[in-house]
């Protein structure tokens, strides 16, 4: 049976039974119907017995501090909450303003951390007077993962640097190891989490990836782009840079040009020496801003290079040519955000106590100037913007903004993923306008008060150049566009400006003082690194409540976060042209394969922390899924199937000892499951069946060099021996043939050719050769599918210029034929396709914008006949849709992210246009 979590609802209704009616907290029954509570509660967690927020309380909670208080209170009520203090670590006590206290848990689990799991506890009042008011966050109950590695360091570290795509990039990519962690959900999940760093030349831009390798298994179970954490040595030379060779400044003033060229008043440092740099001193936080003075984004991202310097000049007049650089603007900025945070909410600067804030102007990327500002986790980095722009650092928007993002990293740790990262981006879109609102007194009803980033266009209307707007009526239901975590990091811009508008809503309702210290609390003392959209409401209108609104402010908040379709349940109500197989199938974009009606896919059904297994079921059918693959601990992925017989490939613990892969097998119908093959520290892939033939790719995990392996009716494995230098990858299998693509060097060359091999006779009976003769453009051959009497393959030229193309060649090397052609003026290029009796299905790549990212962006579906013709979407679903799987006919299934999550879905037939 496929694996359900426990209801939340259910969870919910076991929760309030254990809290009775002491805490005098009333139910939604108890309440009446007009005028209904719009603070919650009690929230049930979801995947945990842990409530994600309970509100409401007024018990006291005696303790010597702060911590010891809370541990104490969560210790006396276990039954309440569920959570073992022995698990929990203190990071920190937020003090607001008026005294309140918020205890920050994180969790561990035998001693390691639970990756995104933080608990808060809220205090008011003093000593042996303090209560608790709230409780809440995620403790993640029912872990039981290992905490023993059992892979080698070496294989995860290589598995870890697999995430860089681009094979030119990987030989360059570092890898930085943060240790062991447990990811959360179900019994949790054992994994080294690394930070991948790499140079994406051809989309021009620097990389920086957290990726979390299993390390009892020996895959990747989580990646996602991030900023890059500074190391402690680099900050420390960042922080001393401030000094300078010379000595340490003193506090001056003098002038510098803005963007525009107008000399503008700056608070500089004088220098032992005479000389004067861009320091300001004049707030308890130093601010430093540095000229980069062109060097790459990737050299400075995360780290200060030796030598650099704060931005100079001889005189405290600095010289027009700083005009370019945007330096006086980003120096300004800084302590306006500071200004900001201190004067209207008592935030003593980004980190919270009065760190150092550092600016950097003045980079680039990949030779050009840099279009774009960041906040890397140490320091303001902008770009000098092009032809069209002005320097980044010219927007006080956009100053806040990334500023806002380093708050939110030293409070609530919002992680960059899904929504979670929305709501990232949200809050720094909100406290990035409410600055700049702030500092121009414009007024909320001003038509630019919406807009971020709208004074960075050279020419333009502000409209034309504002890179989001806050007022643009989005909505889950309507607008929410699911994606993967590769995909713009799971949607965090795509789906940001939903939550983004609901608060920048709340601050048309409210004062906007009052809603930017709503905002600011919610996320201080409430928010915990993983929640989305629905627990920031909950958060927002519990810090509303501790905050005194009134009933009335407190429906016109919730109303705001209705308005933008953000209320609980809100994914099923998303509309889809598609019919679900399987829901909420996590553990990444593992690809499903279907026969005659038949399909079977991978699946967690556990978040982060569930390890794949192999389920099965009928299209069509409302029975529940069929687990094949046993519950041992292991990652049982990649499955196919030809209607009959399922087979997989599996990693972790090898039953004679050891690591490695082996490949299974087990009816559909039931029966005995069959290990095929087993290989220590081998890599196992393409997994084909066909009646009594398995085949799959077989390499060695230190040489890389794979070869097609078959096996016939429950016989021996057998590798197909190939010429030496020579390898295959995309293995197919129907019937007695099998096909892959043969790969090898020819002089500076790499060649590509699809191959099909007879089973009976042992010999190659098709080859094609691309791109064969001098002269010839590079192309390459990108996976081989056999169907029907022809091997069908995807081509990509090197040439950035011209679009994937589609070809078939005869089994009997008789001739290709072309299917889909690859022009200039379509520049699609293919991530995958399928292919089955009638028809060919493909995936256009994720080719990221120089902009921001719409929903025509992330990939579709399109079918065609075999013959070719004009391609045809097969679904108008507005989320990303991924490894397609056709079965008869025009059917195909495939995984969806419209709905906020990863489904199965299937469309007997194309939509036709969107």
């Amino acid at each position: 049976m496929h694996h359900r979590s426990r209801s939340p609802k259910l969870l919910g209704t076991a929760i309030a039974a254990v809290l009775g009616l002491g805490l005098g907290m009333p139910t939604a029954s108890a309440v009446p119907a007009a005028d209904p509570d719009p603070v919650p509660g009690l929230v049930a967690g979801s995947d945990t017995a842990a409530p994600q927020l309970v509100t409401g309380l007024a018990e006291a909670a005696p303790g010597a501090t702060p911590a010891d208080a809370a541990r104490a209170h969560l210790a006396a009520h276990r039954d309440r909450y569920q959570v073992d203090p022995a698990q929990l670590v203190e990071t920190g006590t937020e003090r607001a303003a008026d005294g309140r206290r918020t205890v920050r848990f994180a969790q561990q689990y035998g001693g390691l951390p639970v990756f995104g799991a933080a608990y808060l506890v809220h205090l008011v009042g003093e000593g042996e007077g303090q209560r608790v008011e709230s409780v809440g966050g995620k403790y993640f109950t029912g872990l039981a993962a290992p905490t023993a590695q059992s892979v080698p360091d070496a294989v995860l570290r290589e598995l870890a640097l697999g995430a860089v795509e681009d094979p030119v990039a990987r030989q360059a990519a570092t890898a930085e190891d943060h240790g062991l962690v447990v990811l959360p959900g179900g019994t949790g999940r054992l994994a080294r989490h690394f930070t991948v760093r790499g140079a994406d030349a051809a989309a021009g831009e620097a990389k920086a990836r957290a990726v979390f390798v299993d390390a009892t298994v020996g895959a990747v179970a989580l990646a996602y782009e991030v900023r890059a954490p500074q190391p402690p040595a680099a900050q420390a030379a960042g922080s001393a840079g401030a000094v300078g060779a010379a000595g340490a400044p003193e506090p001056a003033v003098g002038t510098a040009p803005d963007v525009h060229g107008n000399p503008v008043q700056v608070n500089i440092g004088r220098l032992p020496d005479g000389s004067y740099q861009l320091t300001d001193l004049t707030r308890p936080a130093t601010i430093t801003t540095y000229d980069a003075e062109g060097r790459e984004y990737l050299e400075v991202r995360g780290r200060m290079p030796a030598g650099i310097q704060p931005a100079a000049s001889a005189t405290p007049d600095f010289p027009a040519s700083a005009a370019a650089t945007g330096a006086a603007n980003a120096h300004i900025n800084a302590g306006l955000v500071y200004d900001f945070y201190r004067d209207r909410l008592g935030r003593q600067g980004i980190d919270g106590q009065n760190g150092p804030i550092i600016a950097m102007v003045n980079a680039t990327s990949f030779g050009k100037p840099m279009r774009n500002a960041a906040w890397d986790g140490q320091k303001m980095i902008y770009g000098s913007g092009g032809a069209k722009e002005f320097p980044f650092a010219v927007a006080i928007d956009v100053a806040g903004h990334e500023m806002t993002h380093g708050v939110v990293e030293k409070t609530a740790g919002l992680i960059m993923i899904g929504q979670s990262g929305a709501l990232d981006e949200a809050v720094s879109d909100y406290f990035g306008n409410a600055i700049e609102v702030t500092a121009r007194g414009l007024s909320m009803d001003d038509p630019r008060a919406a807009l971020l980033g709208e004074s960075l266009c050279r020419t333009g209307t502000p409209e034309a150049c504002a890179d989001r707007r806050l007022d643009d009526g989005r909505t889950t239901v309507a607008d929410y566009v699911g994606a993967p975590y590769s995909v713009d990091s799971g949607g965090a811009h795509l789906n940001s400006t939903i939550m983004g508008g609901a608060l920048w809503d709340i601050r048309r309702t409210l004062d906007p003082l009052t809603a930017d210290r709503l905002v600011y609390r919610a996320l201080s003392e409430y928010l915990t690194p993983l929640d989305g959209f629905v627990e920031a409401r909950n958060a927002v209108l519990a810090a509303g409540r501790s905050m005194g609104l009134s009933r009335a402010q407190l429906r016109s908040v919730a109303g705001a976060f209705d308005a933008h379709g953000i209320k609980e349940g809100w994914q099923r109500r998303i509309g889809v042209d598609s019919r679900l197989v399987l829901g909420d199938v996590a553990g990444g974009l593992v690809a499903p394969a279907v026969a005659d009606g038949r399909w079977v896919a991978a699946t967690t059904g556990h978040g982060f922390g569930g390890v794949l297994g192999v389920v099965a079921g009928t299209v069509g059918s409302s029975a529940e899924p069929v687990r094949l693959s046993p519950d041992d601990g292991r990652s049982h992925a990649w499955p196919a199937t030809d209607g009959t017989t399922a087979a997989w490939t599996t990693l972790g613990g090898l039953p004679g000892g050891g690591w490695g892969a082996e490949v299974l097998a087990r009816p559909l119908d039931g029966g005995p499951l069959r290990s095929v093959y087993t290989g220590p520290n081998q890599q196992v892939s393409d997994v084909q069946v066909s009646g009594g033939t398995i085949a799959f790719r077989l390499a060695d995990f230190a040489t890389h060099r794979a070869l097609p392996a078959i096996s016939v009716n429950g016989g021996p494995v057998v590798q197909i021996p190939l010429a030496d230098g020579h390898a295959a990858s995309s293995v197919t299998l129907q019937g007695g043939l099998l096909g892959w693509t043969e790969i090898w060097t020819s002089g500076e060359r790499t060649v590509f050719a699809p191959t099909v091999y007879s089973i009976a006779t042992g010999r190659v009976v098709a080859q094609y050769v691309l791109g064969d003769g001098e002269g010839a453009p590079a192309v390459r051959a990108e996976q081989t599918r056999l169907a029907g009497d022809r091997l069908y393959w995807v081509e990509q030229p090197d040439d950035k210029s011209t679009g994937s193309s589609i070809r078939s060649g005869a089994v009997d090397g008789s001739g290709v034929s072309e299917v889909l052609t690859g022009t200039t003026a379509d520049l699609r290029r293919i991530e995958s396709f399928t292919v089955s009796d009638k028809a060919v299905t493909f995936v256009h790549a994720f080719e990221e914008p120089n902009g921001p990212v719409h929903n025509a962006d992330l990939p579709k579906l399109w079918q065609l006949p075999l013959a070719g013709g004009t391609p045809r979407r097969v679904s108008c679903n507005r989320g990303g849709q991924y490894v397609p799987a056709a079965d008869r006919g025009t059917r195909v299934l495939w995984l969806d992210a419209t709905a906020g999550r990863t489904d199965l879905v299937v469309r007997e037939r194309p939509t036709g246009t969107c």
